[in-house]
């Protein structure tokens, strides 16, 4: 009888029993992650910090993928090691320095009809630095594409160059040869101007998607200025 109620009793896990169940991790952390406020919680911060990192990842990956890199990686090289990219980075800005003054003097004397000859002579200096960052430009361009113009990334850059080529040596020789008026000379000179203008936001927009790119091959760990797959 003893026996049996003895067995009848009901079962009570020892105190090492109990300490193994509460240190159980993994239970515990179901049970937090189960609960109706895990949207506020650190856990469930971190994860959608995770699947946001993914999904950033994979967007960098698509886009390397499917578009035509900028610069192969051996042109890359060539690209930072050339000294004519250090001097196409310098001679650009003073470019659009000197092209800021000369409009300025342009337009006023257009306005007012005084300062003729200074408007003049900042547009024959603004032809001769264009000229200066074409011929390093071409030489650059061989350096790191192997051809002086017409490069595949820089074909319509380089087409829109030969215009404003043109439109300025056109104001060279208007001014030269007497073709037209003083009037007519400093139009022509703000034609060049714009054309410019366009030339130097297709290389702005050129220079932004090859960063882009870089950051895209950095976030992606991937090699850098991989081909995109077929």
């Amino acid at each position: 009888m003893r026996q049996h109620l003895a067995d009848a009793r009901p079962y009570a896990p020892s105190f090492g029993a109990r300490l193994a169940g509460w240190l159980d991790i993994d239970r515990a952390i179901a049970a937090i992650d189960g609960c109706p406020w895990t949207a506020t919680s650190g856990l469930a911060r971190h994860r959608a910090a995770v699947r946001r990192a993914n999904a950033r990842h994979a967007a960098a990956v698509s886009r390397i993928r499917q578009a035509r890199p900028l610069y192969t990686p051996d042109e890359r090289r060539r690209r930072d090691e050339s000294p004519w990219t250090l001097v196409q980075g310098v001679l650009a800005p003073v470019q659009f320095l000197v092209f800021v003054v000369s409009l300025a003097l342009v337009l006023r004397t257009l306005a007012t009809g005084e300062g003729h000859a200074l408007a003049t002579g900042s547009v024959v200096v603004k032809t001769l630095v264009l000229y200066a960052i074409m011929v390093t430009g071409s030489i650059w361009e061989k350096r790191v594409f192997g051809r002086y113009l017409f490069a595949r990334p820089f074909f319509w850059e380089d087409m829109v160059s030969m215009l404003v080529l043109a439109l300025h040596t056109a104001y060279l020789g208007a001014v030269a040869f007497g073709w037209l008026d003083a009037t007519g000379q400093l139009l022509l000179a703000l034609a060049a101007y714009a054309a410019y203008v366009v030339n130097a936001g297709q290389f702005v927009l050129k220079l932004r998607a090859a960063r882009r790119q870089e950051r895209d091959e950095a976030a992606a760990g991937l090699p850098a200025s991989a081909e995109p797959a077929e």
